[in-house]
């Protein structure tokens, strides 16, 4: 896939993105019904966040984003991965509870992949993926190639998620493994995020030779039109990081007020820190 022409500003079809899409959507579906009828709904928000998170994956993969991304500018295939890697698998993972993926947690083989979630295992791979496929000769190979393009698309998607997944803490995680640790965890990432955009931002040569060669929109130059790139990453993290650390300096406010509510009742102190931890405190109400 070599860029060569001008990019097509209109939405495309490509069914082998769309329908796994919109395949997970469906189970979702399904699963939430199940639970409902069963007398314990998905709340809403879940509903709306996982929605959103799928409509994002679709604006990534058949926009014009995509098409500009591929075939012309940097900045737009930034863009596109920062909607693959990091805001749709938020919006997707918070939209999950353990109830929603207790058939697919059934199967051995995936029970296997839960350590994925360690933030010990998470974090590296997310940062190992993230800087091997900027990577001038993996980029262009994607670029050049569908298949490694798919390949790249998916592993932003898995690293992203799982990276999220072990913050949101759908499944418990590590017991050391609380509201402070993942403030710091956050943070890990973005320096990871601002180091990379600060490259891109700073470089002043181009690194993938194919955008050189590509009619890039507005008239960019190269250089600026990776600068954009870097800025668009380094933007976009910012905005996130400072959202998930609000939510989370809340929670741990929130959390102390609560524990030490419980623990002056004269409740086990472990059973109090884990109650209050994934949101059970109520369970512990009829407690002496």
């Amino acid at each position: 896939m070599l860029l060569a022409h001008s990019a097509q500003t209109t939405w495309s079809f490509e069914p082998l993105q769309l329908v796994p899409i919109a395949v997970g959507a469906l189970l979702y579906w399904k699963r939430a019904r199940t639970l409902a009828r069963k007398g314990t709904p998905v709340a809403e928000w879940r509903y709306f966040l996982f929605s959103l998170g799928i409509g994002l994956l679709v604006v990534a993969l058949v926009s014009p984003i995509a098409t500009l991304g591929e075939e012309e500018s940097f900045a737009f295939h930034m863009a596109q991965h920062v909607l693959l890697g990091d805001l749709a698998p938020l919006c997707i993972v918070a939209g999950l509870t353990g109830p929603l993926l207790r058939p697919i947690l059934s199967l051995r083989a995936v029970r296997a992949l839960r350590f994925l979630t360690h933030p010990f295992v998470s974090l590296p791979l997310w940062a190992l993926n993230l800087f091997v496929w900027h990577l001038p000769i993996l980029w262009e190979a994607a670029l050049r190639h569908q298949a490694v393009h798919a390949l790249e698309h998916v592993s932003f998607f898995t690293a992203g998620a799982l990276m999220w997944a072990t913050v949101i803490e759908v499944l418990p995680g590590p017991e050391w493994f609380g509201t402070g640790a993942k403030m710091g965890y956050i943070v890990a990432v973005r320096i990871g995020t601002t180091i990379l955009g600060n490259v891109f931002v700073w470089a002043g040569t181009p690194f993938y030779g194919l955008y050189e060669q590509a009619q890039r929109p507005w008239g960019l130059s190269a250089a600026a039109d990776q600068g954009i790139a870097g800025g668009v990453m380094m933007i976009e993290g910012s905005l996130v990081t400072i959202g998930a650390l609000a939510w989370l300096f809340l929670r741990l406010a929130e959390e102390g007020e609560l524990r030490q509510e419980l623990l002056e009742r004269g409740l086990d102190p472990r059973s109090v820190r884990r109650a209050v931890r994934y949101g059970r405190a109520n369970e512990l109400s009829g407690a002496p």
